[in-house]
């Protein structure tokens, strides 16, 4: 039964159950591609734990476990840490989270992975809400989105992950999109060759919680970043790169109404969202080299 998983396509099973239109299957994918053998993944319990097993249950070719959703860092960096005192300073190995995992219960131990230096890539696959377990609210959710916990619309801006990251000295944190994949293969590949801790941050789609038809995620997602909602950039050795300028920014609202989550947003909320997103824009554009 093992040859099943043998001789999928990459890294990856060809029979996983993501749901349709999903934007974590994409990217496991591209980033196994990317990788390679020689990757150990940790993964915490949530929509990714699919990709975790045991033998013909196992959804990918490689070494790895699923721990608890708090410390997926920490664990990382125990790995790697064990690798090292084996003299194996080769193996990437692969902390891939969600948003509730990340920026919300693991943002401790992924505090303390970056400031101890930990050479781990960390990938945070974004799809802005709890999906996994209901569609509750996270810090990643964006301002105006309905979710079960927020069924009026959440009404904070969401958490800015890479900022935090930045502010511990991490040498190379980027944002990324399904909505261009060459440009995430790329920020892997340069993560990876990172010494020290790498951090991507990936723009996740999910039809489900933000609810629009699954054959229009790369839709959703590339008119993010056509509106500025989602900001295509990197970080390394602390120098600002915008990686995708849009010759004009469309209005947000192009963005928000592909989406049933955003559905009865009131004008003035609109406005402000469409204010907070330009002046980020902005500020990053401001920045970069």
């Amino acid at each position: 039964m093992f040859d099943v998983v043998k001789q999928a396509k990459g890294l990856v099973a060809h029979g996983v159950s993501a749901c349709a239109g999903c934007g974590l299957e994409l990217i496991l994918r591209n980033v196994l591609d990317v990788l390679g053998e020689d990757t150990v993944v940790i993964i915490p319990p949530g929509c990714s734990a699919l990709f975790c097993g045991f033998g013909p249950e196992a959804g990918m070719r490689l070494g790895g476990f699923q721990g608890n959703l708090e410390n997926t860092a920490a664990m990382a960096a125990g790995v790697k840490a064990g690798l090292e005192a084996q003299g194996n300073h080769h193996t990437t190995v692969l902390a891939f989270a969600g948003d509730g995992a990340t920026a919300d219960i693991g943002l401790q131990s992924f505090s303390g992975m970056v400031e101890r230096g930990d050479r781990v890539l960390y990938i945070c696959y974004d799809n802005e809400a709890y999906m996994n377990t209901g569609i509750q609210s996270s810090s990643s959710t964006p301002m105006g989105a309905s979710t079960t916990t927020t069924p009026a619309g959440k009404l904070t801006p969401r958490k800015d992950l890479i900022a935090i990251a930045v502010a511990h000295r991490i040498p190379y944190a980027a944002s990324a999109s399904v909505a261009n994949i060459p440009d995430l293969r790329m920020k892997v590949q340069k993560a990876r060759d990172t010494a020290g801790p790498s951090l991507i941050h990936v723009h996740a789609p999910c039809p489900t919680g933000w609810g629009y038809p699954p054959a229009k995620s790369i839709e959703v997602c590339r008119a993010a970043i056509n509106t500025g909602a989602w900001v295509l950039y990197e970080v390394e050795g602390g120098r600002t790169t915008v990686n995708v300028k849009p010759k004009e920014l469309r209005p947000v609202a192009d963005y928000l109404n592909l989406q049933g989550r955003f559905k009865g947003v009131p004008a003035d909320q609109v406005e402000q969202i469409q204010k907070s997103v330009r002046e980020r824009y902005e500020a990053l554009v401001d920045k970069s080299v």
